[in-house]
């Protein structure tokens, strides 16, 4: 099982120009060792029998209506390209039996390896398998590669990571991520709780629907009761042990997505173990790259495409090969000119690491009193002089960055952030004399002493123009707690001074000549993190304050490589209705209370071809009073709506977490209604002790 049989050669060569007609499966049952079924949806070339190389999408938002309009955009594409393609919903979630008991569980890496030998052995596949997917089927493709299975062959990860802790929505720098981490967790307790399809399971839809309410966990007890680096975490994160991953990777991610950083990491992890891995990072936020907000979207179903052919078929074009990295780097532009489409150009690495050092290094940008010097002094004249900083930051600082996850639309985009740098502490640069680039991950060193055994520190790297407005760049933040080590974090003694490195988001960026560089550090970030226990101070210490910036000098020769636009959707049966998100910010000055609302929807999805509707919802509000971190409040509501004819059902979810000193406090609560009547009801109450968080 799973050894490849030989694909029929279609005329013609490759097949990305080529255009077949399609057939699809809409409801296909794949049987699990434990008894439990798995929903998929298959779509085929339809002009042949013979058996193709597969490209299976593996995630929990329900092929049927959460997801079914994207699909179409990839799969029935690559089914007219000549592949087999393979949309299953994860146990527990749209058609597929069984509970889903955490994001990215043991479980989940099992029924994939299963998936995998099954579809192998079907007879439109000829047992060679590429697995794709955006955020959670990113993840998985990364988990299921580390596994080596012996039917994957390659994979394609968006807006993924290696790094479960590190590098995703629950923890920062080691400080929780407020504005992440619980919205997210009510979104999946509310999804979990969706019911299966009456078309597809049959009578027994409800009794499967009220078993998922009944037994679905409420995720964010687990997450907080992991609030270091542990085992819990190390679990699917590929960076413990890459040397598993034999299929082909190709990353992909965007300068607006948080997960960016991913994609230096594995062309540092997987080049030096000789598998093949390819970069790809453009202007986009937590989006395919074919539909890419902000633009230039680009022709991803012809990048896809290139990569199958290559390493799944044998007729694949062996002396065609990528650059190690192409990336997007944004030109100067006025603020707020550039919500659709971002003006700059691609750039292109031909090899990782690249070859040519006198393009690429580090300038050291000394940080002293608030001036930052672009270059390292040799002379020894610039020297290290000046009042230390206290930072006695408002807690309510960080809203103008915007979201941490963002997908592109307006209202999670960062604002100008003139406001907050005027109240952090700020290094900001003389204007340049011309326009510097900047590619890759930066770095913070700072001396730093705090008056509490807790405290945290958020960096922003941003662009300055003449008129005083301030762009954002990439953001940091560290736990000082977890300076060290985010596995053994130790508190701080008060006083005392400690050496620090805050990493920054990776990030492509050209300054224009005439604005200035600034960064700016401040002892709160709200909604981003949440605050520390107690008031804290911080101190910046004048000596050896550093900010790493990866240089990077254009080549003409390499750079300004175009790349296609997006290849027409195919026809679709779903009528769609958007809701454009929203962002608001009031403050009281009275109460000196900020609260941040922020409003979502996937709007509502109707199939014409049986009628299935679904309407969704997600609304979360942030409450802080200034000078008390223990007022930090976050509030979540969700709704999903599905139904056809006579038979419509509503989710809801709420959720509120709170603090004191020393725990986390949550309640959630579901309820469930068919046909406008309440049916089910359940609620968590979670307190968890603080972890040096």
């Amino acid at each position: 099982m799973g050894e490849a049989r030989k694909p029929v050669r279609f005329p013609g060569g490759t097949l990305e120009h080529m255009s077949h007609p399609v057939r699809v499966l809409r409801h296909v049952w794949i049987p699990m060792r434990d008894g439990v079924r798995l929903s998929a949806r298959v779509w085929l070339p339809a002009d042949t029998d013979e058996p193709q190389p597969a490209v299976m999408e593996y995630i929990p938002y329900r092929k049927n209506d959460g997801t079914a309009p994207r699909d179409l955009t990839l799969h029935a594409a690559f089914a007219a390209a000549g592949y087999a393609a393979l949309r299953v919903d994860n146990r527990g979630s749209g058609d597929s039996e069984g509970i889903m008991l955490d994001e990215y569980h043991p479980t989940e890496q099992h029924d994939a390896l299963q998936i995998l030998q099954w579809l192998a052995a079907q007879p439109w596949c000829d047992g060679s398998v590429a697995m794709i997917g955006k955020s959670w089927g990113g993840f998985n493709g990364l988990q299921v590669a580390a596994l080596t299975p012996p039917q994957l062959k390659c994979i394609v990860t968006v807006c993924s990571t290696d790094d479960r802790y590190a590098d995703d929505v629950h923890y920062l720098g080691g400080s929780l991520v407020a504005s992440e981490a619980l919205p997210w967790a009510s979104t999946m307790l509310c999804y979990n709780a969706r019911p299966p399809d009456p078309d597809v399971v049959g009578p027994g839809w409800r009794e499967e629907w009220f078993r998922r309410m009944a037994e679905t966990p409420s995720y964010i007890g687990t997450w907080l009761a992991h609030q270091r680096r542990d085992a819990y975490w190390k679990h699917g994160s590929v960076i413990e042990d890459p040397s598993g991953i034999k299929a082909a990777v190709l990353a992909v991610g965007g300068w607006a997505d948080p997960y960016r950083g991913a994609v230096f990491r594995l062309l540092d992890e997987l080049t030096p173990l000789g598998t093949p891995v390819k970069g790809l990072i453009g202007p986009w936020a937590h989006t395919y790259p074919h539909q890419a907000a902000p633009g230039p979207a680009m022709d991803f179903i012809g990048e896809c495409l290139k990569w199958f052919d290559r390493f799944l078929r044998e007729n694949a074009d062996q002396d065609e090969e990528l650059p190690a990295l192409r990336a997007w780097i944004p030109d100067p532009a006025p603020f707020g000119s550039d919500l659709d489409e971002r003006p700059g150009r691609w750039v292109v690495e031909p090899t990782w690491p690249p070859e040519n050092a006198e393009r690429h290094g580090f300038h050291t940008c000394r940080l002293i009193g608030r001036h930052l010097h672009l270059h390292e002094p040799t002379t020894g004249s610039l020297t290290a002089t000046g009042d230390e900083a206290l930072l006695r930051s408002p807690l309510a600082i960080g809203s103008a960055a915007g979201n941490v996850l963002q997908f592109g639309d307006a209202a999670g985009r960062p604002g100008d952030q003139a406001a907050d740098d005027g109240r952090s502490h700020t290094f900001t640069s003389c204007p340049l004399p011309e326009q510097m680039e900047i590619l890759s991950r930066a770095t913070v060193e700072l001396l730093v002493d705090a008056d509490q055994p807790t405290a945290q520190l958020a960096v922003r790297l941003c662009e300055v123009t003449p008129d005083g407005t301030s762009r954002l760049v990439t953001t940091g933040a560290l736990n000082l707690t977890h300076r060290e080590s985010h596995e053994e974090p130790e508190p701080l003694e008060p006083g005392q001074a400690y050496r620090v490195t805050i990493p920054l988001f990776a990030t492509g960026h050209a300054f224009g000549a005439g604005n200035r560089i600034r960064l700016t550090v401040s002892a709160s970030f709200w909604p981003w993190l949440w605050p520390s226990p107690t008031p804290t101070t911080v101190t910046i210490h004048p000596e050896g304050g550093t900010l790493h910036l990866p240089v990077r000098t254009p080549d003409p020769a390499l750079d300004g490589t175009a790349t296609a636009p997006p290849r027409p959707d195919p026809p679709s049966p779903f009528d769609v209705v958007d809701v454009p998100a929203t962002r608001t910010i009031t403050w009281d000055p009275v109460t000196r209370t900020q609260v941040v609302e922020m409003t979502f929807s996937d709007g509502t999805t109707t199939d014409r071809t049986d009628g299935l509707t679904r309407t969704e919802t997600e609304l979360n509000r942030f409450h802080l009073t200034e000078a008390d971190p223990q007022s930090a409040v976050v509030e979540c509501e969700r709704t999903d709506a599905i139904g056809r004819g006579a038979w419509q059902t509503e989710v809801r979810t709420f959720s509120r977490m709170t603090c004191t000193e020393a725990e986390f406090l949550v309640v959630d609560r579901l309820v469930a209604y068919e046909n406008g009547v309440e049916v089910f009801t359940k609620s968590w109450t979670t307190s968890v002790p603080r972890d040096l968080v």
